[in-house]
């Protein structure tokens, strides 16, 4: 009988050690071998679009589980209740045979309203390509948070192969994307991470791939790595861009102090993350400079040294360190892919192979903080800095249902961004005292609110809706 999308979601109570309430655990089966007639499913992808919906991508791997140049579709969910139930698929791109198939989806942000940006790959596979016969890199647009998306446009020539417009990158053989999640920077650069096969021998070295102009363009960094794999980038406070990259053993990582352009010569290692060879995801998940109490990053990846036992570290310290960590998947579990939802709660969509199975399913998690941390941490306590009255913006209604005020005598700017830090909202002040904002469409959480006056000095708000 073939499976719903709205399927059996398992609730999982989970006592919180030090704390005084059990907290919900949410397990929900996306895809199973055979489901929609594919033998198999595979390559997980998640992010929470601009109002609050979940959105995630996946390759629908037709007739095995292998990688391109497989028949394989890229196809797409959402959902509108936290995870709980699921759109039917739908196909961002359609496999059309062997060498004819796409894979490795990616998701970023866009800089339009409801925007999103999906890259790919397709064609004859990372070990057959070469510069006259490419893999071949691809983008896809949603202007409605997901719902639909634009034909696939090739953007290989930006890269590699023999159409290249940097000559220096025309000798190259592959490329292919890390797939799970991109970055849209503060600056408003999209970012991308491939894995570049530049000569003949099976090995791959990790390059940004990023845009300026809302993905019309790309240009390659710098060399990150030498003898990396799939790769993410997360944005520092300070605005340096940290990459972990795929290795076996202790996790490598590297940082670029010019928006992802340059890197350091050398890979760093991370002693307190221990993985395979497996991809994983990093994501922000809060900052001090968007007013809360502590950074805090993220990253997914199985623990030790099989693909088993996925696992998510937080660090507080901006990537040097990882102390807290939690397996959320006990078995056979391998790629992964992160978000945060609108409620501040943590999405996580895996492959995972439960015990007496055979072949990967998807799962999608939900969990909070406190669950993650036993209890150690929470955002409930979380509230912006406010030295004195003056440094903070007065905001009404709070907690706000169609419509807020800002009080914006001497503003010049304001900019209001969600839990993850991203920008949903930007405003030039022109001389009004007080300033209105339509929340109608922002999804229920809290936001934060930062305002620039014509001096440079800065204030915070919050507020509730």
């Amino acid at each position: 009988m073939k499976r719903l999308l709205t399927l059996l979601i398992i609730m999982i109570s989970a006592v919180i050690a030090n704390a005084q309430n059990d907290t919900l655990f949410t397990r929900t089966e996306l895809y199973h071998p055979g489901d929609y007639g594919s033998a198999n499913y595979r390559i997980p992808g998640v992010i929470t679009a601009k109002d609050g919906s979940i959105v995630i991508v996946t390759d629908k791997r037709k007739y095995n589980e292998g990688d391109l140049p497989q028949d394989i579709d890229i196809i797409c969910n959402r959902s509108t209740d936290g995870g709980h139930t699921w759109s039917e698929p739908y196909t961002i791109a359609l496999g059309t045979g062997v060498n004819h198939g796409f894979g490795d989806c990616a998701l970023a942000w866009s800089n339009d309203d409801n925007g999103l940006i999906a890259v790919f790959v397709g064609g004859v596979g990372l070990w057959n390509s070469t510069p006259s016969n490419p893999i071949r890199s691809y983008k896809s647009y949603s202007y409605d948070n997901g719902q639909t998306w634009t034909e696939p446009e090739d953007i290989t020539h930006f890269i590699f192969g023999d159409d290249c417009i940097i000559p220096e990158h025309q000798a190259w053989r592959a490329s292919f994307f890390g797939s799970g999640n991109g970055l849209l920077t503060s600056t408003g650069r999209i970012m991308f991470v491939a894995a570049i096969r530049e000569g003949s021998a099976q090995s791959l070295n990790n390059y940004a791939v990023y845009s300026d102009d809302n993905g019309v363009t790309w240009h390659v960094s710098g060399r990150a790595s030498v003898g990396g794999d799939e790769a993410k980038v997360t944005e520092l406070v300070d605005g340096r861009i940290l990459m972990s990259i795929r290795h076996a053993g202790k996790r490598w990582y590297n940082i670029s102090d010019d928006g992802g352009e340059t890197w350091q010569p050398n890979v760093s290692t991370w002693n307190d993350i221990t993985a395979p060879a497996c991809n994983g995801d990093l994501i922000r998940y809060t900052s001090v400079n968007q007013g809360y109490n502590k950074n805090r990053l993220l990253h997914s990846v199985p623990l030790g040294n099989s693909r088993r036992d996925v696992t998510v570290y937080i660090s507080y310290d901006e990537g040097e360190t990882w102390p807290v960590h939690k397996t959320i998947v006990p078995y056979s579990s391998a790629y992964s892919s992160l978000c945060i939802l609108p409620d501040g709660t943590i999405g996580l969509y895996v492959e995972e192979e439960p015990n007496g199975t055979s072949g990967y399913s998807t799962v999608f998690y939900n969990f909070s903080l406190e669950w993650l941390t036993d209890g150690a941490d929470s955002l409930d306590d979380e509230s912006i800095s406010e030295t004195t009255s003056s440094d903070s913006l007065k905001i009404y209604p709070n907690p706000a249902f169609s419509t807020i005020r800002i009080d914006s005598e001497g503003l010049k700017k304001i900019r209001i961004f969600n839990l993850k830090g991203q920008t949903v909202k930007k405003i030039s002040v022109k001389g009004q005292t007080v300033v209105e904002v339509d929340v109608t469409k922002f999804p229920s959480g809290t936001y934060l609110v930062e305002s620039v006056d014509f001096s440079g000095n800065i204030k915070m708000g919050k507020f509730i809706k």
